[in-house]
């Protein structure tokens, strides 16, 4: 097939550029570059060292014969070269990583607010609009966030995508419909995915798009098996407190002896997910599109769940780590239950990489081995999601005013 991938320069849209090249595809990469303007803003740099995109796909050239084709292109202002590029190449098959993804990042300010509801509202728009005018049937695989759900707790499994319920009628009977299931954002970037999630809704409906939703959990590690073949295409490591998720965050403060920071209670249930596995879900994604004028396809791409203060005992007892505690930055409830079902991924053949058998050799091999690079200042999470919250946020980057946890 040939497909674009939308953001092909990121965390998890270049080792999924790789895989799908290496499986035989033919791969361009549409990319505005920004996480890499936004790692300036931030004054941080991913732990492992990072080549442009340009000596990446030359890289993958020189190691494979295979050819990665880039592209630096807009898809939230760069409607029009958006579209000539769509009309000249017809791509069998998209897949959609373009936006903002970082939580904490949108919550900044006003000004990230909006640069974050901006680009990725705009970028899905921008590319659904740009499938109907060009009469395209191009599968457009999205991925979305496990986040659209909230993290209350309901006492049932979320189910993948769709809920049915019952609807009681003027005249005292029930009618059953299946609905997308509420959606309970917790940010800014959450909001925005619930906004992906109606608009693909109405353009598969209107339309006839064949769309591909993946509702995907947190993301840890970072090579696959395409990085691992040489040291210029390793995938990136975000670790500071905005784009650095929990788990790689909790990596890096084992390898550097910094105290593992659990916000709150640490009662927080999250879903993850290797990257491994998630370049392999895209795949299979691909591999099994819906029909045209089928509903939107949903998948929850998640292998586990764990509560954020048992993922810290599971590091710390590996590494020797201390555990402490901080105020949470966040909005949310202090505890939560997470049940997710994701049936739909097991059942096309995938084979889980779990934490406990992956842990230790990404804290040897990615960790430790860069970590003369890390900031020690940028590692805290000081992002809060309201001024009230910002107020107690400890910004202390050596920990010194931390309570430990036993």
């Amino acid at each position: 097939m040939k497909i674009a991938v939308m953001g092909g320069d990121g965390f998890i849209g270049w080792p999924t550029s790789l895989h799908l090249s290496d499986a035989g595809h033919e791969v361009h990469i549409l990319d505005n570059l920004s996480r890499r303007w936004i790692d300036t803003e931030l004054g941080v740099q991913s732990l492992t060292p990072m080549d442009s995109i340009q000596e990446r796909t030359r890289i993958w050239h020189a190691e494979t014969g295979r050819r990665i084709y880039f592209n630096l292109i807009d898809l939230a202002k760069d409607y029009e070269l958006l579209k000539k590029w769509l009309a000249e190449h017809r791509p069998d098959a998209i897949v959609h990583f373009a936006e903002q993804r970082a939580a904490p990042y949108s919550m900044k300010s006003d000004r990230h607010k909006n640069y974050t509801v901006n680009n990725n509202v705009s970028s899905t728009h921008n590319l659904l609009n740009a499938l109907v005018e060009l009469n395209l049937d191009a599968h457009l695989v999205h991925l979305g966030t496990m986040g659209v759900y909230g993290y209350s707790t309901v006492g049932a499994a979320i189910p993948e995508g769709y809920l049915p319920v019952g609807i009681e009628t003027a005249d005292g009977q029930t009618v059953s419909q299946e609905i997308l299931y509420p959606a309970n954002p917790g940010s800014i970037y959450h909001m925005t995915k619930c906004l992906d999630q109606l608009l693909f809704q109405f353009y598969a409906k209107n339309d006839g798009l064949r769309i591909t939703d993946l509702h995907q959990g947190i993301v840890w590690g970072t090579h696959t098996e395409q990085t691992r073949r040489h040291e210029q295409l390793i995938n990136r490591f975000d670790y500071d407190g905005d784009y650095g998720t929990v788990l790689n965050r909790f990596l890096i403060q084992a390898a550097i002896g910094y105290p593992l920071t659990v916000h709150g209670t640490g009662g927080q249930t999250r879903a993850f997910i290797h990257i491994q596995d998630s370049v392999r879900c895209i795949e299979l994604a691909l591999k099994n599109p819906p029909q045209r004028n089928a509903r939107v396809e949903i998948f929850n791409q998640m292998t586990e769940t764990h509560r954020v203060r048992d993922l810290a005992e599971m590091i710390a007892k590996i590494s020797g780590a201390e555990i402490v505690r901080l105020p949470n930055p966040r909005k949310e409830a202090a505890e939560n239950e997470l049940i997710v079902k994701n049936d739909k991924f097991l059942g096309l053949g995938l084979d889980p990489i779990t934490l406990k058998a992956g842990l230790l050799s990404e804290i040897v091999d990615v960790a430790k081995k860069y970590a003369y690079r890390v900031d020690r200042s940028r590692v805290p999470a000081v992002s809060a999601w309201t001024k009230d919250l910002a107020a107690t946020v400890n910004h202390d980057p050596e920990g010194k005013r931390l309570k430990s946890v036993s």
